[in-house]
């Protein structure tokens, strides 16, 4: 497996393209805040997800740890990008919850790539690390 993908044009806009999709697919009836999410691994595959409310509200699932777990339950744990859209402005970030779980399956050499971007096409690129700089880690 590659320590580090490079994130170049065409797979960052085929990153951004596939979380276009799948907030497509959000369940979101109570929020109407449809959030859809692609993770690219660093071997070059990428899985999608979007956000799926609950009427319980704590068993909500955001869209960027559903694209991660089916990344891991596909056998590719080790994450170099994601995107997430959203119709905010600006551009909303993940939680806290998911910038969590996306910095357990980064590398902290070669921290994954967020991407997050709005209904408008706004974006804003940042690393993990600096949005979780004191990340919760026992490994």
């Amino acid at each position: 497996m590659a320590d580090k993908l490079e994130l170049d044009d065409t797979l960052r806009r085929l990153l951004i393209s596939s979380a276009l999709e799948a907030q497509d697919n959000a369940y979101c009836p109570y929020s109407n805040f449809a959030v859809g999410a692609a993770v690219l691994t660093t071997d070059g595959a990428i899985f999608k997800g979007c956000n799926v409310e609950n009427s319980s509200y704590g068993l909500t699932i955001c869209a960027e740890r559903n694209a991660i777990a089916a990344a891991v339950a596909a056998g590719h744990a080790n994450i170099a990008a994601i995107a997430v859209v959203t119709n905010s402005q600006p551009p909303a970030r993940p939680c806290g919850a998911c910038r969590q779980v996306i910095g357990e399956f980064s590398s902290v050499d070669n921290p994954a790539v967020v991407i997050s971007v709005s209904s408008a096409g706004e974006s804003v690129e940042e690393t993990i690390s600096s949005l979780l700089p004191a990340q919760f880690n026992l490994l």
